[in-house]
């Protein structure tokens, strides 16, 4: 039935686009913050259900946030896909986006209806993910060091230089921990854990899945990321091992957003809508991409992080996406912690 369903709802959006392919010229400007191989895979996909052309750029989410403010006077996006909710909650705040009411709504949870209606339906939630870390078990073994299990073990002395994580600054995965550490201990002890965890980082990457990748690689031990990233380089073969941190943990819900004075405004509309079928969501699957899904006939694989078994704190959106908290977090980060040596 989900599937007779879900071609039913490609076909209207296939119809609907060809209606409108002269109107917007047949393209659309995809910013996407997700994994550069699901974001190749939903603009590709995009092209051949509705014949528009697609011109995409990956990019983490908070540098996407900075390009679609600094172009506001003169949008050159149409929608930005994927990445943590957060900067999509302040950009809908800074009336960079734009309201829309899909008529796909009433097939996704309700985790991700709230964070359209916590920004008066300028964003929507597309995926969700817990916090974590991930590491190399063969480096972990080879410098006798101790498994980690829990945030607080990663100040310990002897990780110093094999932890990696983003800078909270560019990349939505680093923002979200650095939010996650002021809710989950206090902000002044969250400070603190920043503070002891900068001591023993060895390099602050863009891009919030990075670390992981190093590590994969062999290049780091422990990642801090996503647990679905951690788990897409385990499965992938790696010697990954991915780690719910026993204090427990942030999460994100991962948004979808129309750029406000987009071009190909029309385009932008049917993208949103397909983006949210099930048939879209599924592709997620062929990229290994083991984030859980917001429309609920959506498949979640096997692999994915058991959401139902991680202790997740009350992760308070409205406020840590706000423009105003972001930015007097990232400034203190900066202030605090950056400036530390290491």
């Amino acid at each position: 039935m989900l599937n007779v369903r879900s071609g039913i709802i490609m076909g209207a959006l296939s119809l609907v686009a060809s209606a409108s392919v002269a109107q917007a010229d047949g393209k659309l400007a995809l910013y996407c913050s997700a994994q550069e191989d699901w974001c190749q895979l939903m603009a590709r996909s995009f092209e051949d259900a509705t014949g528009i052309d697609v011109n995409m750029s990956r990019k983490s989410s908070g540098e996407t946030f900075a390009q679609v403010k600094a172009e506001s006077v003169n949008p050159k996006g149409d929608v930005w896909w994927g990445g943590t909710g957060d900067p999509h909650l302040q950009a809908a705040e800074e009336n960079l986006t734009e309201a829309y009411v899909s008529p796909m709504r009433d097939q996704l949870h309700d985790w991700a209806i709230s964070q359209a209606t916590s920004a008066n339906d300028k964003t929507i939630g597309i995926y969700s993910g817990a916090l974590g870390y991930g590491y190399n078990t063969d480096l972990v073994a080879a410098n006798n060091l101790p498994e980690p299990a829990c945030w607080k073990d990663l100040l310990k002395p002897e990780y110093k230089g094999h932890v990696q994580m983003a800078n909270p600054n560019s990349s939505g995965t680093a923002y979200t921990t650095l939010a996650t550490m002021v809710q989950l201990f206090g902000e002044d002890e969250g400070f603190e854990f920043m503070k002891g965890l900068h001591a023993n980082v060895n390099q602050y990457t863009k891009s919030g899945s990075a670390p992981i990748k190093a590590a994969a690689r062999g290049e780091n031990t422990i990642g801090i990321v996503f647990m679905h990233d951690a788990v897409k380089q385990a499965v992938s073969g790696f010697p990954i091992k991915v780690v719910a941190p026993c204090e427990g943990t942030g999460y994100e819900i991962g948004s979808m957003s129309i750029i406000a004075g987009a071009r190909n405004m029309e385009n932008a509309k049917i993208f949103y809508d397909w983006a949210l079928s099930a048939e879209a969501q599924n592709l997620a699957l062929q990229v290994n991409a083991f984030q859980v899904p917001s429309n609920t006939g959506a498949e979640t694989s096997e692999s994915a992080p058991d959401m139902s078994s991680i202790t997740l704190i009350d992760y308070d959106f409205s406020k840590y996406g706000s423009s105003a908290e972001r930015k007097r977090l990232l400034q203190k980060w900066d202030n605090d912690v950056s400036v530390l040596p290491q």
